[in-house]
């Protein structure tokens, strides 16, 4: 195999709920996840070493779990030969969309049959939770029902087609985020997982998701750990959504619609308020082709 490219999409956490702080720090989650398309490029070329190549200056190989998901796979498969990646950033760093976890799935399935290494779907899960919470999901993509720390992921049948509209309010891109704000999370916060059982209760059956049943345990307190972000949401309710959730630990701002006319509509608007916005659709597998 000479170059092997792979799309790596973003995804939105339709809920997302905490159930329990664990002893070990972390937090126990039940969440349905659900990529996007809006995608990340990576192109594999063989290489005797290692390069990493992005058309956006702001990422960093040594702070991406790409380079991470890259030495894993050599220490594990023991394989002494290399790889050029370039990787072609269109999801926007630190955003809440999970880029970054998508991308080091991407390079574990890329490098898996670049490389030749034969490691089965399972093999790869085992891998993609070493390397962080949402990485995991993306070996599937799709929609999901997500627990434990992220790891434990249960594929769930295609959603009825959704577009959406995200707004990047222009807002600090904080690193460490997610650990601030699951560090505000109080006992109030916790719940017992029903809303997504529910929301997969819904998917399992006519598989149309209700817009009244999104949920993120981070839409309240991320307007007080984002300094704006609460007026940027106001921006968009006025153009025109009715439910705007948090994208992941944010602070993308997104809402789904199965009207794409009117999803336009509050897209332009936004637009025209100089506000980095997106209009995409919900997708139902990720990319595996050649």
């Amino acid at each position: 195999m000479s170059v092997l490219t792979l799309k790596a999409p973003a995804k939105l956490n339709l809920t997302l709920e905490v159930l329990a702080k664990c002893q070990d720090g972390f937090h126990e989650i039940r969440s349905v996840i659900q990529t996007i398309n809006l995608c990340d490029s990576l192109r594999f070329k063989p290489s005797q070493n290692v390069e990493y190549h992005s058309n956006q200056p702001g990422w960093i190989p040594e702070k991406s779990l790409v380079s991470r998901a890259v030495s894993l796979l050599q220490q594990v498969t023991r394989y002494n030969k290399g790889v050029t990646l370039e990787v072609y950033k269109r999801i926007p760093l630190l955003s809440g969309l999970g880029g970054d976890s998508s991308d080091a799935a991407a390079t574990l399935r890329g490098l898996n049959r670049l490389w030749g290494l034969g490691l089965s779907p399972k093999e790869l899960l085992v891998l993609a939770s070493q390397l962080g919470s949402d990485v995991a999901f993306f070996i599937y993509g799709g929609t999901a029902l997500v627990k434990g720390r992220g790891e434990i992921v249960s594929p769930l049948p295609p959603i009825s087609p959704m577009w959406v509209v995200l707004m990047l309010p222009p807002v600090p891109r904080l690193l460490g985020k997610t650990e601030r704000l699951y560090a505000r999370l109080e006992a109030s916060h916790y719940t017992e997982g029903k809303i997504t059982d529910r929301l997969v209760a819904q998917i399992n059956g006519d598989r149309e998701v209700m817009p009244s049943m999104l949920f993120n345990v981070f839409d309240d307190i991320a307007l007080d750990s984002f300094a704006g972000l609460k007026e940027y949401r106001q921006q968009f309710l006025v153009a025109g959504a009715e439910m705007v959730h948090l994208a992941g630990s944010g602070p993308t701002l997104f809402t789904v619609m199965r009207n794409r006319a009117q999803a336009e509509k509050i897209y332009r608007r936004l637009r025209r308020q100089g506000l980095e916005s997106h209009l995409v659709a919900t997708l139902a597998t990720i990319d595996k082709s050649e």
